[in-house]
């Protein structure tokens, strides 16, 4: 009996297959929101980033997601507001032009998972929790398998050394110190 339990054992864990899935940044989204004068908030995107996820799609466990963004990448639709966000008072491109994010650890519950990793921005490490969820697989017309995830978090611009700020005539500020974050991520598998 013994033996035929470590056999089960030993053979669910020869199937379990953990591949990479490439992030498809043609259909895929890493977008932000942020309080702009107390009484509405601004959006915005990354346009160019590259990453993985490596995971097992049939037993929906994830191994690593590693993801890299170009900064300078920023767009909110305002070319004045972007060339600010890009100077020393936020990201600071010309000194660090990339940011990453990598996964520590993750729990998972169904198609959810709480997932922690280490983003890097402007030179400075910090753990962010990300609240994701598990869309599915599909193949499509040419050949390809891919995987989607939606995911949700929230940092605090000031963490990552973002202070600028003026305050308004109402006592408010311009810009609020929470940002929030939305990913909406399609991934191909590698062949």
């Amino acid at each position: 009996m013994v033996l035929i339990s470590l056999f089960t054992l030993l053979s669910t864990v020869a199937h379990a297959e953990t591949t990479r899935w490439d992030i498809d940044p043609d259909h895929s989204a890493i977008e932000f929101r942020v309080a702009h004068m107390v009484v509405s908030k601004t959006s915005g995107r990354f346009t160019d980033y590259q990453g993985f996820v490596q995971m097992d799609a049939d037993a929906k466990t994830l191994k690593s997601i590693e993801a890299t963004i170009k900064a300078g990448s920023i767009d909110t639709n305002h070319e004045k507001r972007d060339a600010h966000l890009r100077n020393a008072d936020f990201l600071d491109v010309g000194q660090f032009p990339t940011v990453t994010y990598r996964m520590s650890q993750y729990q998972k519950q169904g198609d959810t998972y709480t997932i922690v990793g280490n983003l890097t921005l402007r030179g400075v490490t910090k753990a962010v929790t990300l609240s994701a969820t598990f869309n599915g697989v599909t193949n499509d017309p040419w050949g390809n398998t891919r995987a989607g995830f939606s995911a949700d978090g929230t940092i605090n611009r000031k963490d990552f050394g973002m202070v600028w700020n003026k305050v308004l005539d109402s006592g408010g500020l311009v810009v609020g110190d929470d940002v929030q974050i939305h990913l909406d991520i399609e991934c191909i598998k590698t062949k």
